[in-house]
């Protein structure tokens, strides 16, 4: 049984911003059955305490930037969870990374190196009576954990996983000796970045492997276009650098037994979703396909192409309904766009989002960058087509229809490149040759939801990463 920290900033179902929270929540049980003993350090938010109830104190933590603090071990929502119970630092309200304005906690950097320290202090045995084999770093959050492994040298080896390399952890430089960084890191060639300290670049240089979520987006992060300048570290580590694609959780996210809607095994069932999602969205019947949308409204999710290209779906008797929240200029221009072939929701609903899968007949991901993603592979289960751009996880999750891939009767989806609102616009029109065509429909639908997208084939590469770095270390 290899033993296993993962440590993470954010975890499914009990806190979550994004797709780094489904993967710390899926990966324990994925990796269950393969000898993995995985158990998962995350910071004491009121949420996680409220959830976590009883649990035994491992240790005292004594004083963490002006906090008292200690470790607790429990179990919730069937994690097994090192909980870092630091009230200073992470008792508060709005959000775990925002305060109540929408900024950055301007102590961020302490936070998250607090839970390092721990997540460290863990894995050198001075913690109570477990110690890991290996530790899994998520994010920058989690990136100053490998740089305390090796400057202490624990001898434990790390990997750390990229979800989103526009997030990287920022940190004056006057706070390094506060954050336990060495003066001499303090370089071009270590930790420094643009006159800052990045925790996401310390990751990225200690680590012992470095993984992102997508073999694509792998090799998009040695490129100037996505690297986000970290382009050239990760060009230095290519040999250490691999892409592993998420899963889903196929028990949450099944048609077959959905408690969220009207549960279904053929195309027939998923058909008579369609009609009440309409009507919960007050649309009128139409003619053309009923695309969805479950997203963040920001620049990234390349909604505001969307804006631009919704006339070609508008025009040929298609409709959008969208649920989302973000940039307050997209939920605006969303909001008020008159068409009755448009309705929308701010903000997030995990019923509603289920229902408009099953009720969907396209969603749309037309994203400028994207390093997974997860709802095309939600599409994809529930027969629910993916019109996608050519970009990241996006790239290797989706089957476009090509002539090829149609003669061949393999086609799950539509890509389109570049980037833009026109071949975003050319995509939705190609979408409505194929929803008048229902034979082709059907079979990319069925296509759909035959493929693999949950989380075997993924964590089986984690466990193989994990036995050789455990094997290398002894």
């Amino acid at each position: 049984m290899t033993r296993v920290l993962s440590v993470a900033s954010e975890c499914a179902p009990l806190v979550k911003t994004g797709g780094l929270a489904d993967v710390a929540g899926a990966l324990p049980a994925a990796l269950a059955p393969l000898g993995v003993d995985m158990r998962t350090l995350l910071p004491g938010y009121p949420a996680v305490m409220d959830a976590l109830g009883a649990a035994d104190v491992v240790a005292e933590v004594g004083d963490l930037f002006g906090g008292s603090a200690c470790l607790l071990a429990g179990e919730a929502a069937g994690l097994d969870l090192f909980v870092l119970d630091a009230p200073l630092l992470f008792d508060r309200g709005a959000g775990i990374y925002l305060n109540g304005d929408g900024v950055d906690w301007p102590d961020n950097p302490e936070r998250f190196a607090a839970l390092c320290r721990v997540a460290a202090d863990l894995a050198a045995g001075s913690l109570g009576h477990w110690r890991p084999d290996l530790v899994h770093c998520h994010d920058w959050q989690a990136g100053l954990v490998p740089y305390y492994l090796k400057r202490n040298a624990v001898g434990v080896p790390s990997v750390l996983t990229i979800h989103n390399i526009a997030f990287q952890g920022l940190v004056p430089m006057d706070r390094a000796k506060a954050l336990g960084i060495a003066k001499a890191d303090l370089t071009r060639e270590g930790v420094e970045y643009w006159g800052q300290i990045s925790a996401l670049k310390a990751g990225l240089l200690h680590a012992d492997r470095l993984t992102t979520v997508s073999p694509t987006y792998a090799r998009e992060l040695m490129t100037p276009e996505f690297g986000m300048g970290l382009d050239g570290v990760l060009q230095s580590r290519k040999a250490d650098l691999s892409g592993i694609l998420n899963g889903i959780d196929l028990d949450v996210w099944s048609p077959e037994v959905d408690g969220h809607i009207r549960p279904y095994k053929t195309l027939r069932g998923k058909a008579a979703n369609k009609a009440p999602l309409r009507a919960e969205f007050g649309l009128p019947e139409a003619a053309g396909p009923l695309c969805v949308v479950v997203s963040r409204l920001t620049a990234q999710k390349g909604l505001d192409l969307l804006l631009d290209a919704l006339p070609a779906l508008l025009d040929r008797g298609g409709q959008l309904a969208l649920l989302g929240s973000g940039d307050p200029a997209l939920e605006a221009a969303f909001a008020s766009y008159d068409h009755p072939g448009v309705a929308v929701r701010i903000g997030y609903d995990e019923a509603l989002s289920h229902r408009m899968m099953a009720g969907g007949d396209a969603i749309l991901v037309p994203s400028r960058f994207e390093p997974c993603g997860l709802t095309q592979l939600y599409g994809l289960r529930y027969g629910t087509l993916p019109v996608v751009a050519l970009t990241g996880g996006l790239a290797d999750t989706v089957i476009p229809a090509t002539p090829a891939t149609m003669a061949k009767g393999v086609a799950t989806g539509l890509q389109f490149h570049p980037v833009t609102a026109d071949a975003l616009s050319n995509a939705l029109m190609q979408l409505c040759d194929l929803f008048e065509t229902p034979k082709l429909w059907s079979k990319m639908q069925r296509n759909a939801m035959a493929q693999p997208v949950g989380w075997a084939p993924s964590a089986a590469a984690y466990a193989a990463l994990y036995d050789d770095l455990v094997k290398a270390a002894e």
